[in-house]
């Protein structure tokens, strides 16, 4: 299968609606699906109902805020290979007037990119202040633990396990997890046609934790996971190896948020996405640890982009492939 770039693919994703810990849908703020915040209880991991709840909003600096303030740079873990979130488009190669060739990098691109400028221009004033490093999905946490980044903006999924290890933003996006195959492979969705099938995840994903709940018999792990004899065959660093691997026929399927399987599909007309979504997920922006006001910061800004800069970033970069969403996630606070 050939890798094209032309956006061919015709994908739906329609956002469910948010509910509280009673199963109330919050009621819509004054945004296209921009919810008004809705207060719940702190989560821990023996009560986790509601992961998706974050500390209420505010401009107050606090060590954290403080600190990115001094050094004057943002530091953010993105992702670079995941088409319409975070990609680096391609080098501008010129000829100079003396016959020499000269090389310009191209530019990180996408909806999270747009997110990521829009924290550093609340914070620092410039949405240029940011210094992008690219993370894989398995070292996401590990970057923030070790202050290599301030946060991750990378397709990250809160969860119960999660909020154990960083703190997340609100909810910015609503995905579900959903299998990617060959248009002519008789694979139909999350069922039993994976049975005996070779099924590619990204390390440290969701996906493949839902697969180690069910995986309908299909082959998803490697000899080897997690050590140094890892081949990288089924369980990849980052989740475009999946469709690489796909695009050579060394797996079968890829299981994956259907947000980032779109722009896939947008790359490869060859694949498409089986069965319906089968689970509901929701990114968010994660910080470390205790770094509550930097938290804090960031749901002050995600107040604001909730009401107008989100549907434009929406617009230009997912609405093609990923149709029908009318708004954000509502918040849910603390």
């Amino acid at each position: 299968m050939g890798v094209a770039c032309s956006l061919t693919a015709s994908l739906a994703l329609f956002a469910l609606p948010r509910t509280t810990a009673d199963g109330a849908v919050p009621s819509p703020g004054p945004g296209p699906g921009v919810g008004k915040g809705v207060q719940v209880r702190a989560e821990s991991a023996e009560t986790c109902q509601n992961p998706e709840a974050s500390l209420t909003p505010s401009t107050a600096d606090g060590e954290a805020v403080t600190r990115i303030k001094k050094r004057g740079k943002l530091i953010v873990g993105v992702d670079q290979n995941s088409y319409k979130w975070g990609f680096r488009t391609p080098p501008t190669v010129t000829r100079q007037p003396d016959g020499s060739v000269k090389e310009i990098p191209g530019e990180l691109e996408g909806f999270d990119i747009d997110l990521a400028k829009a924290i550093a221009k609340s914070v620092l004033g410039d949405e240029n202040a940011v210094i992008f490093r690219a993370v894989p999905t398995n070292q996401r946490i590990a970057a923030l633990e070790g202050d290599k980044v301030d946060l991750v903006v990378r397709t990250m999924t809160i969860n119960c396990k999660r909020i154990q290890q960083v703190a997340f933003s609100t909810a910015y996006f609503q995905a579900g997890q959903q299998v990617l195959a060959p248009k002519s492979s008789p694979i139909t969705g999350y069922d039993s046609s994976l049975s005996g099938k070779r099924v590619c995840t990204a390390e440290g994903s969701t996906a493949y934790e839902a697969l180690q709940e069910k995986s309908f018999g299909a082959v998803y792990k490697d000899v080897g996971d997690g050590t140094k004899d890892d081949p990288d065959l089924l369980t990849v660093p980052n989740q475009l190896d999946c469709l690489a691997r796909l695009q050579m026929g060394e797996v079968d399927a890829v299981v994956t948020d259907n947000a980032l399987a779109a722009g896939q599909a947008a790359q490869d007309p060859a694949v498409e996405l089986k069965g319906r979504p089968f689970t509901t997920e929701y990114y968010g922006v994660a910080a470390k640890l205790h770094n509550d006001d930097l938290v804090r910061r960031v749901n002050q800004v995600l107040v604001e982009y909730r009401q107008g800069p989100w549907q434009q970033a929406y617009d230009k970069w997912l609405k093609a492939d990923l149709p029908g969403i009318a708004g954000p996630p509502a918040p849910m606070y603390k």
